[in-house]
């Protein structure tokens, strides 16, 4: 009888000593350790290449492509702008939030805002037909082109073009053309992560994890395009001109479970069929092109 009190006291020991090992276990078990159900957001900064592209204009009174041509970003360097929210806009910014479906792989929305300027320095073939009303200026430029070199800087054209609702006097630019407020990338993305702390040996993840990841994403360009062109006065909506996709890979690291440094190269391509030039309806302009971004963002992960 003693011998039995003794096992079924020593077998209740050992079940509750287990328990006690399993419940410690999931105690301790690291934040980091699984991040599916978390959310992501960050913020931050990029800069860009674009590769040359033809740009194609057409109207009621021209139809012509600018050939070849080639353009730049427009960079304002690490500045207050980036957190202050009445200014956001006028650097090159990046925006992104996500949730993690599993451990590895998540969904997220951003937005990348990009500013796309052709460059005005330059001297690119043109193609096509123009034959605007003699009464307006740009009929200077009446003719047939084929292949014909323009030079874009001719007859004060600036970077930036001129205030809108203003048009140039007397003999006017050729053509003013960016995307500056901005070349805005909408998209959708899906990303893998992977931990490689223990790679580096790195042992407590929850105060600091480095992680590579690599997407792909697909979304709507939505522009905010500066032209002048042939002196007609310059129209810059907000407007839904095309689409694009991209790839990217990058390094993660995350700090203190809760914050988290990124930094991307990201490559993509934009087609734009429907951008807005001018007031006059009949008139837009459509292009395609490659991207290059380097992003750093900063933000945060975590569960609601």
């Amino acid at each position: 009888m003693k011998t039995n009190l003794f096992n079924s006291a020593l077998l209740l020991f050992f079940i509750s000593f287990s328990t006690f090992a399993q419940n410690d276990t999931i105690v301790k078990q690291r934040y980091t350790a699984h991040n599916k159900g978390k959310f992501t957001i960050a913020w931050g900064g990029n800069r860009e290449v674009f590769s040359h592209s033809d740009i194609h204009f057409v109207g009621s009174d021209y139809n012509f492509v600018v050939q070849n041509a080639a353009a730049h970003d427009k960079p304002k360097g690490w500045q207050m702008d980036y957190i202050t929210p009445s200014r956001m806009t006028i650097p090159q910014t990046n925006f992104k939030m996500g949730y993690f479906i599993t451990d590895k792989y998540s969904v997220s929305i951003g937005v990348d805002h990009m500013k796309y300027v052709m460059t005005q320095n330059q001297t690119a073939n043109v193609t096509g037909v123009i034959n605007l009303p003699a009464d307006q200026s740009g009929s200077y430029y009446n003719g047939g082109y084929n292949n014909t070199p323009v030079d874009m800087s001719q007859n004060g054209a600036q970077e930036g073009g001129f205030e809108k609702g203003t048009t140039q006097e007397g003999i006017p630019a050729f053509l003013m053309f960016e995307h500056t407020d901005g070349l805005n990338y909408v998209y959708t993305e899906i990303a893998r992560q992977d931990d490689i702390s223990h790679w580096l040996g790195i042992k407590n993840t929850d105060k600091f994890q480095i992680n590579i990841n690599e997407g792909f994403g697909f979304g709507l360009l939505y522009p905010k395009t500066n032209t002048t062109l042939l002196g007609k006065e310059r129209h810059d909506d907000f407007h839904v001109s095309g689409y694009g996709t991209s790839i990217k890979a990058g390094i993660n690291f995350t700090i203190f479970k809760y914050f988290t440094i990124e930094g991307d190269l990201k490559g993509g391509y934009i087609n734009m069929s429907d951008i807005l030039t001018t007031k006059s309806s009949a008139d837009h302009a459509s292009q395609e092109f490659f991207f290059g971004e380097t992003i750093i963002s900063f933000g945060g992960i975590f569960k609601l």
